[in-house]
């Protein structure tokens, strides 16, 4: 015996316009994520520079790749360096890094779901409620 199911996808939930808010939601998330992961760098490196002038502070920020934003240091030649992946740390000298970009991912990995939480009660369950 064959059974038949026929499902019919209806209402505001399956509306373009609800498509939309998800993907400015979407969009937003992802924005909040970002700031706040390079506010957490501007803290640690706050806390870790010894001589902390503010330029390489000023040059931390999040950039569009493909269809993703990143949080970079770029053009700062010895971001590297301060990192603890450079070609001039151990063995070579001393300094290992302050490793800023690993451990601030690492924390905000865990926190990404309630940062994008918080995003999503700005409203846009409101909005989806049409």
């Amino acid at each position: 015996m064959t059974t038949l199911t026929e499902v019919h996808e209806h209402g505001p939930l399956f509306s373009e316009e609800a498509a939309a808010i998800l993907d400015r939601y979407s969009q937003a998330a992802r924005e909040d994520i970002a700031q706040e992961g390079v506010n957490r760098i501007h803290a640690r490196l706050t806390e870790v520079l010894r001589h902390n002038t503010g330029f390489y502070e000023a040059h931390i920020h999040t950039e569009r790749q493909v269809d993703d934003l990143v949080i970079t240091d770029t053009p700062i030649a010895y971001g590297p360096w301060l990192e603890g992946n450079g070609s001039r740390n151990f063995p070579k000298t001393r300094f290992r890094g302050y490793h800023t970009f690993r451990l601030v991912s690492q924390t905000l990995d865990e926190d990404a779901g309630d940062i994008a939480q918080r995003t999503l009660d700005k409203g846009y369950i409101e909005e989806l409620n049409l």
